[in-house]
């Protein structure tokens, strides 16, 4: 790894795109420190407190903090993001039109990402407005400027206008993001919304490192249980890290012979190759889609009286430290990666594809039946990346509520330490990618 990033640094051309890159998230860091108009400073705590537990609380650890500080880029990429996954689907079910836009080289690949800016900004318009009224319910805007009752600000137009304001500038920080990352694409290293995500959660680990302090020095049961869980906190992430690089280099190749042509006086083909499926070709799609949704009772009893009777049944059976939650969380991921990998993966038309060049799988008849062997191999291979990811997202959650809240601050470690494990493998990929156009060495080597 450092090898690689030596050899990198000796090419001006890398070299250039790395500082851009790192200027790039200097500047988003930046913009997560700017604070927005009228709203009350130092909520952090009682952020965390009410929230971190709740898509919420997810949410500000993918921002680095910036949601639960309410600061300028609150929104962080999570409308860019849900822009994109929309814009899929709508590939998806729409062939026809959008379907063949999107494989319309690069003049259709234009359009998608204007099609995707604009679907950013309406939910980033929709996302501030929530954001802003949750603020205000919990009296984190200045009553001074913002008097707020049932929806919207209730003292006249001034109030109106200063709500706007508040709006106007998290749907301004989503659109600065999408341009920061769409930056990056462009003139940088890696993938834009990949590496500013990276970032973030690496911008949290002093917190996370402070927290284990606490279960450590401060631990109620004396001092050697504390060094023996924070012993036992580190052992399991690295061993995390260990299984999530090793599966995200697993995969299940698919063996393809090529027939022998003629071609004039020459022969083509008559050689064997294979088709390789990731294990866990779904990434952390399904744990945020799963995150989100079984969050949803947690995130909308904050808007409730803490003594109502809804509050309380959702906090007790539904909450994030309850069993019904993680095994809602667990039955989602499953059924999330199938559907993720239904819409990014056709078995059908690679099985056409192979059929058109002259390809098949030993054994079996080309066309529909190896469609169908590709899509029971892909099944079973989509079951055990399921699994991987409830290991990583859910042996977290498990070890939190087994312990009593003690590892309260690990409950999301596994989806995150996915996202920063998956961003530095395949960002050394694509610098190792452009040593090698270059003929430089690398860890290939």
């Amino acid at each position: 790894m450092f090898k690689t990033l030596k050899n990198a640094w000796k090419i001006e051309e890398i070299q250039n795109k790395i500082l851009f890159t790192l200027l790039i998230i200097l500047l988003y860091r930046i913009g997560s420190a700017i604070p927005v108009p009228y709203v009350l400073e130092g909520i952090l705590e009682s952020f965390n407190n009410a929230y971190g537990g709740t898509i919420f609380g997810y949410m500000s650890i993918l921002s680095g903090g910036a949601m639960a500080q309410a600061t300028f880029f609150a929104l962080s990429v999570s409308p860019y993001i849900t822009s994109s996954i929309v814009i899929q689907l709508l590939t998806v079910a729409f062939p026809d039109s959008l379907g063949k836009l999107a494989k319309d080289g690069e003049e259709g690949q234009k359009k998608i990402k204007k099609y995707t800016r604009i679907v950013t900004v309406a939910i980033a318009l929709v996302t501030a407005y929530g954001y802003t009224a949750l603020l205000a319910n919990n009296g984190w805007l200045n009553t001074e400027y913002i008097t707020w009752k049932g929806m919207w600000a209730s003292n006249g137009f001034a109030g109106t206008v200063n709500t706007l304001v508040v709006i106007a500038s998290y749907v301004a920080g989503a659109s600065i993001i999408m341009w920061l990352a769409e930056l990056i694409d462009a003139k940088g290293i890696g993938n834009g919304i990949s590496m500013i995500l990276f970032f973030n959660i690496i911008s949290r680990l002093p917190n996370l490192l402070a927290s284990m302090w606490q279960m450590v020095a401060y631990n109620d049961n004396g001092i050697i249980v504390g060094i023996l869980l924070g012993i036992l906190s580190v052992a399991v992430s690295l061993g995390m890290v260990l299984l999530i690089v090793w599966v995200t280099h697993s995969e299940r190749r698919i063996p393809i012979q090529y027939a022998k042509r003629v071609v004039g006086r020459k022969m083509y083909g008559g050689q064997g190759t294979h088709l390789p499926i990731k294990l866990n070709m779904t990434g952390v799609m399904p744990i945020i889609f799963a995150s989100s949704i079984v969050s949803v009772p947690a995130t909308i009893a904050t808007f409730f009286d803490k003594e109502s009777g809804f509050y309380k049944f959702v906090n007790t059976w539904l909450g994030p430290n309850s069993w019904v939650y993680v095994i809602l969380y667990v039955v989602l991921i499953v059924a999330f990666s199938y559907f993720y990998v239904l819409i990014s993966f056709n078995p059908m038309e690679v099985a056409n594809n192979i059929k058109n060049n002259g390809g098949s799988v030993p054994g079996i008849r080309t066309g529909r039946p190896t469609a169908e062997y590709i899509t029971k191999i892909l099944n079973r291979i989509t079951l055990i990346g399921a699994f991987f990811l409830i290991i990583v997202a859910g042996l977290p959650m498990v070890a939190n509520i087994v312990s009593g809240g003690t590892f309260a601050s690990l409950a999301f470690g596994g989806s995150s330490l996915l996202i920063v494990v998956g961003v530095a493998i395949e960002t050394f990929r694509d610098i190792e990618a452009q040593i090698t156009m270059r003929n430089y060495k690398g860890f290939l080597d």
